[in-house]
């Protein structure tokens, strides 16, 4: 059985990654729309991209209004100052939302219409030239065909997709990681973590997706404790940036499962970080699906070292779930009662999000058959 394996068409990573990458710029327009958020500014991490932009001769616009988790007023917003501006290709500095923004942006530049018009289709035309800078360690969105939007009408949060939307040029720079506060480390580097293992461990991983996906969970599991607890430890930076390119790889090309199935809704309707919403679900999921796939979680406890050999598939299974959750514990994520979340609305809406879960298709990558009735069973589980 033959696959097929979709990567950046170009990325440049290491340490000056960005200044490297620079001389590419030009083979990619004139005039640049720089998609990113506040922060950004702020931490001076837009004033580098501006002088390699500079540097080239190239012209650009600062769109800066991705103020959370990209919705698709946002995207319309962005759109404006793109033709406004007459920018011909797009750069992305931030976290998962300004990638994700740029690519609906892109999306809409060259196929029309609105982003919510693409649910449920594949996005086919050609989009401008883009380029993902990425600031965090996780969403692995610079590596993906992938972008999730919010439809505020709905209250949904879309999963669109196309081949078109994998970036042009992906730069993995960790210096800009460095600025990353303690608990977007966490929570970015727990869903990098989400990727690679649900990539693994579903229904549609391959020889090359596992390559990528076993080495991620193997660096994060090494370097994520590290950079949690000292932010400012450059190798650590490096590695865990390095491991979020190869999670983000590995599922584009095998897809997630049932986690991000289920926190997608999560995050729609309480507004929780995604990050922050996957690691939620770690235990509950994994712990609910580990018996379709004892050989492929017993060989991830084996990776990481806290299985052997001599243990059989379901002990080592079972030890790299604890050890995950022992990951989960030292980030110190909360329970969706810590971080505010009144029980009885979320036991009220369970059937919503059960069906959007299911309607999103990742339940069903799960090695392990998934129907509604156990997506509701898990979501009523975090309440216990």
């Amino acid at each position: 059985m033959s696959n097929s394996f979709i990567m950046p068409k170009q990325i440049v990573s290491g340490s000056d990654a960005l200044n490297q990458a620079k001389s590419l710029f030009n083979k990619l327009g004139r005039k640049a729309l720089v998609v990113t958020d506040e922060s950004m500014i702020k931490l001076g991490n837009l004033s580098h991209v501006e002088s390699a932009l500079k540097d080239c001769g190239l012209e650009y616009a600062v769109f800066s209004g991705i103020t959370g988790e990209p919705t698709d007023k946002m995207i319309e917003e962005g759109l404006k100052v793109y033709k406004s501006e007459n920018c011909d290709f797009l750069i992305a500095l931030g976290g998962g939302s300004p990638i994700d923004s740029m690519k609906a942006i892109g999306a809409i530049v060259g196929n029309g219409g609105k982003i919510t018009d693409y649910l449920g289709k594949v996005i086919e035309k050609e989009t401008p030239p883009m380029v993902a800078v990425p600031t965090t360690a996780g969403t692995g969105s610079e590596a993906t065909q992938f972008t999730i939007i919010t439809d505020t009408e709905r209250d949904i949060k879309m999963l669109l997709k196309g081949a078109v939307l994998m970036p042009d040029l992906a730069v993995i720079d960790p210096r800009f990681t460095l600025t990353a506060p303690k608990k977007i480390t966490a929570s970015t580097g727990l869903d990098a973590l989400c990727h690679a293992s649900e990539a693994f461990t579903s229904r549609k991983a391959q020889p090359l997706s596992d390559v990528f996906a076993v080495s991620a969970v193997k660096r994060i599991f090494k370097y994520l404790p590290i950079a949690y607890t000292d932010g400012s430890n450059v190798k650590a930076r490096e590695e865990m940036s390095l491991a979020a390119l190869e999670a983000g790889i590995a599922f584009n090309n095998s897809s997630v499962t049932i986690i991000h199935g289920m926190s997608r809704p999560i995050g729609a309707l309480f507004h929780v970080p995604h990050g922050v919403s996957n690691a939620m679900l770690i235990e509950k999921c994994f712990g609910y699906v580990l018996d379709g796939a004892y050989d492929r979680f017993g060989r991830l406890g084996r990776e990481i070292g806290v299985a052997t050999e001599s243990d059989s598939d379901e002990d080592a299974a079972k030890k790299f779930l604890k050890a995950t959750v022992d990951l989960v514990k030292l980030c110190e994520i909360p329970s969706i009662e810590g971080y505010g979340i009144d029980k009885e609305k979320f036991k009220s809406v369970i059937d919503k999000m059960s069906e959007d879960a299911v309607f999103s298709g990742s339940p069903a990558n799960t090695a392990k058959e998934i129907g509604i009735e156990d997506v509701k069973k898990i979501y009523l589980s975090l309440c216990e």
